[in-house]
């Protein structure tokens, strides 16, 4: 069967044509370990574990080579590391982080249903492959040495800028290049860099005497080329590293060994936004995995309903993370997992679902036709079809349950609603009857609630995010959940409630 992908190179839908079928290689850009994984980090991560289990589908497990790294070596991990063990040595403390981040990076995407991919490079493994490039790339002219730096001659790639298609003055805005008077052109970038004092560092390249340490875009490029080759078949990532990261990376894989280009395709996935906003810590709406699974909008979810999610809009497409949104896919899931309770899989493949994911990843094209199976009642084909896609279609994998902050109350047959304000009267200290069945508890007053949501929007306008998310939660413990969102009219923010099921 055909697979089309869309080429961010050619802005167009290519069929796909492996170098080697026996041997399918793929490198997506992975995290930079110093914090938990939001739910922007997790898009590439679920999109491309699709893309790899399709490649496996279509070419042989055996057959399919998938890389994606690990940055451990980068400003943020240092700041990260300074500030939580400000009494160790800084490279004690970034091993902590980065063993640390890394462990839990791992368990929220094994909760997410991601594959681990064939190999899982560390950056600082591969230091001596970056110094070789870099010494290949100043060696043929691509790159130079100035004041213990190596930076790269973008003038000397002609073609530099075709892959994000923009001209030189949007290149300079978007990279945010640093003025240096050690660098030939603006656009020039860091190849290898000296390190400050107690920072990572390793003898230098190029006959520089003070130690350094690499720069980003050198990272991946030789990392891909250790593990796939000089040119291979696919690379992946999020839109937002089109430029200057991927830019960058074919600038130096090109120029180093000489090949016309580093991947014959290149997918990337669009942006994600939380309630129809940008997110952002300043805007209280950042939302981790780890949060998720953990407890968010008064729920703890389960990985399957958050990879569903994020599969019901198109990759290449923005997307918009909202409560509602993963309150419908987990009913989806629950409904689904339910009937599929004690009927047996080992279908083949449904074609209209194979058909949809191999034109270009349309997952939210192979849910309907998944919907259609499951109207009809074909089992077998929906239980394979999900197993395709990463998910189990076991019911126990689906179940949600409040907070885990918030204590069950005794009698289970009350509702999700009952039980969360019955534990907020709990920890006030106000007795509660939890012995009634079948009638709800007393909710808050309309008004008091309108009070406090009126509260929180004061709070956000003055820009307080500390006291907005405090009544926020304290609304979410009293079984009342909040949905942010513009007025189309207006724009400005409204905010609307309802109880939590």
């Amino acid at each position: 069967m055909a697979l089309t992908l869309y080429n961010t190179l050619s802005r167009k839908k290519e069929n796909f044509v492996p170098l080697d079928e026996s041997n399918v290689r793929v490198y997506v850009c992975g995290p930079t370990v110093y914090d938990f994984a939001h739910i922007g980090n997790a898009r590439p991560v679920i999109v491309f574990d699709v893309l790899f289990r399709l490649l496996r589908h279509l070419y042989g497990e055996r057959h399919v080579t998938y890389v994606r790294n690990i940055t451990d070596v980068d400003d943020k991990i240092n700041a990260r590391a300074a500030r939580d063990y400000p009494d160790l040595p800084l490279n004690e403390a970034i091993a902590k982080v980065t063993k640390q981040t890394e462990a839990q990076f791992h368990t929220d995407m094994h909760a997410l249903g991601a594959l681990d991919p064939d190999v899982e490079p560390r950056a600082t493994a591969h230091i001596g492959q970056m110094k070789a490039m870099i010494e290949t790339l100043v060696a043929n002219g691509s790159a130079y040495v100035a004041e213990d730096h190596v930076l790269f001659n973008v003038a000397s790639m002609p073609d530099y800028g075709k892959l994000s298609g923009r001209s030189l003055d949007e290149m300079i805005a978007g990279a945010r290049v640093e003025v240096a008077p050690y660098k030939r052109d603006p656009m020039d970038f860091v190849l290898w860099k000296p390190s400050k004092p107690g920072e990572p560092s390793w003898p230098s390249p190029c006959g520089i005497e003070a130690s350094g340490r690499p720069g980003w875009h050198i990272e991946c490029s030789a990392m891909a080329e250790a593990h796939l080759g000089e040119t291979f078949d696919i690379h992946g990532g999020g839109i937002d590293l089109v430029f200057p990261h991927h830019e960058n990376e074919i600038a130096q894989s090109r120029c180093a060994y000489g090949t016309l280009v580093m991947a014959n395709y290149w997918l990337h996935n669009g942006f994600l936004q939380v309630e129809g906003e940008k997110m952002a810590k300043s805007v209280g709406n950042f939302v981790t995995v780890h949060e998720l699974l953990e407890g968010w909008q008064g729920y703890a979810w389960p990985g399957e309903a958050i990879r569903f999610n994020m599969l019901k809009t198109h990759y290449r497409q923005p997307l918009d993370w909202t409560a509602t949104g993963l309150d419908e896919a987990h009913k989806t899931l629950h409904e689904w997992y339910g009937d599929l309770e004690g009927k047996p899989g080992g279908s083949e493949m449904p074609g209209d679902v194979l058909d949809a994911l191999c034109d270009d990843l349309n997952t939210p094209k192979a849910i309907a036709e998944m919907h259609r199976l499951h109207s009809a009642g074909h089992w077998a084909k929906l239980r394979t079809a999900l197993e395709l896609l990463g998910f189990s279609g076991e019911k126990q994998n689906i179940r949600r349950s409040v907070h885990r902050s918030v204590p069950f109350v005794q009698d289970q047959s009350q509702d999700a609603a009952s039980i969360a304000i019955a534990a907020h009267h709990a920890r006030s200290c106000v007795p509660v009857d939890t012995t009634i069945t079948g009638v709800p508890l007393p909710l808050a007053r309309d008004e008091e609630i309108k009070n406090r949501i009126a509260e929180r929007n004061a709070a956000r306008k003055a820009k307080d995010f500390a006291k907005a998310d405090h009544i926020r939660d304290e609304l979410v413990a009293m079984g009342i959940i909040l949905k942010d969102a513009k007025d189309p009219k207006t724009g400005e923010l409204v905010t609307t409630w309802e109880v939590a099921r």
